[in-house]
């Protein structure tokens, strides 16, 4: 098939189906992926990286020895953030944590020092997973390692209660029970690994930090940070 009929097809395809931006619902022009070109431009990047000290690594002091935070975007209750976090969330729309995973792990890729060795997702419980069917973080974690040269493995880390966020919960009350959701599968690692823990948007932080630290239990590894999110 040519470049010209391909392009014919795609066009008939995209008029019986058209493919809309997740920012704002206009219908895509072609070229454009997920977002329309002015949707993508207003993306509230924070620039943060893996290098420099930003706002995302001072959630975690003195709560997680973590090495470096990050996240790609700020996250806010109205806007395109939210739009695409929820399609990914709940709509079924992977591609959207591909098309994140690919663009930040571009950027952390070219300021990095030193490589991670793992990429962990954080787990859903398997009850969810079942009921969901994916992990929205998991497309996201796998572009990164990806990017990276490391490995995807989500096998190391899993959620032992299926329990809703409670925001009602004084955070020390959140604190002590999340620490008590995770445990290690028991998968084998190599001691001393550079885990790379992603996560979709970090809020309190609570859930990242005991996530951090089961692993930590795992003998001489560091572990990282890096979310599509954060609110600010």
């Amino acid at each position: 098939m040519n470049s010209r009929l391909s392009n014919i097809l795609n066009d008939i395809n995209t008029v019986l189906l058209p493919k809309l931006c997740f920012g704002c619902n206009v219908r895509l022009n072609r070229g454009e992926h997920l977002l329309c070109t002015l949707c993508r431009n207003q993306l509230p990047l924070t620039d943060f990286n893996l290098l420099e000290e930003n706002s995302v690594d001072r959630i975690f002091y003195g709560r997680a020895n973590i090495e470096k935070a990050a996240a790609f975007l700020f996250y806010t209750e109205q806007g395109i953030v939210r739009n695409m976090i929820h399609y990914l969330k709940y709509k079924n729309q992977e591609p959207i944590g591909i098309f994140l995973g690919d663009w930040f792990g571009q950027y952390l890729k070219e300021t990095l020092v030193t490589p991670f060795d793992v990429v962990i997702p954080v787990p859903l419980h398997r009850n969810k997973l079942r009921k969901r069917g994916y992990n929205q973080v998991a497309a996201f974690a796998k572009r990164l390692a990806f990017h990276m040269d490391a490995v995807y493995r989500d096998d190391l880390l899993i959620k032992k209660t299926n329990s809703r966020t409670q925001t009602t919960k004084s955070r020390f009350y959140r604190w002590q029970g999340n620490n008590e959701l995770y445990g290690l599968s028991g998968a084998v690692i190599p001691e001393g690994a550079s885990i790379l823990l992603a996560d979709d948007v970090i809020t309190t932080g609570a859930t990242l930090e005991a996530c951090a630290n089961t692993l930590l239990k795992i003998p001489g590894v560091t572990v990282s940070i890096a979310a599509m999110a954060v609110v600010p």
